[in-house]
């Protein structure tokens, strides 16, 4: 397993995680155009990562994954989850995963939708979430991507459910 270390984004990554982002969408055999098409939507501005709540993953000076979180509680957005595209199937993933839910725990949220890229619905199902719908693309007129959702856990040991 590899040495990981989850912190919170800095504003100076901005442009790194965009790019991780595209990279990882990639790894899925996207074209170009369509990884095109969703740059604007994968571009974040520095001022941005500390409201959606931004964490990146990170090994030995390398940034390995990122998350956000977004929204007001109780109910919020896990509207970025990404990771390098050559440690995909590593356990990253899901080390932010389980670190993006203690973070709404923490929030105060109950509840995060997902807006899934299709290929990553089978992840987002084995961590927990349900699929509700689907829901039109952000970035592609016509093309529609699966609506997830998940109750977020309560913390270990609280008797409320």
């Amino acid at each position: 397993m590899v040495q990981l270390e989850i912190r919170t984004a800095r504003a100076e990554e901005a442009d790194l995680l965009g790019e991780l982002a595209l990279r990882s969408k990639g790894h899925w055999g996207y074209d170009r155009a369509l990884l095109d098409a969703c740059r604007a939507e994968l571009t974040f501005q520095p001022e941005q990562l500390a409201a959606r709540r931004v964490a990146v993953a990170e090994s030995a000076g390398r940034v390995l994954g990122f998350y956000s979180v977004a929204g007001q509680p109780p109910s919020g957005e896990l509207d970025n989850l990404w990771v390098e595209p050559d440690i995909i199937g590593g356990g990253v993933g899901r080390r932010l995963w389980v670190h993006a839910m203690q973070t709404a725990r923490a929030a105060g949220f109950t509840s995060l939708r997902i807006e899934a890229d299709p290929f990553a619905e089978g992840f987002y199902l084995a961590m927990g979430a349900e699929r509700i719908g689907q829901t039109p693309s952000g970035s592609i007129p016509g093309r529609v991507l699966p609506m997830l959702t998940v109750r977020i856990p309560p913390p270990p040991g609280d008797s409320n459910p």
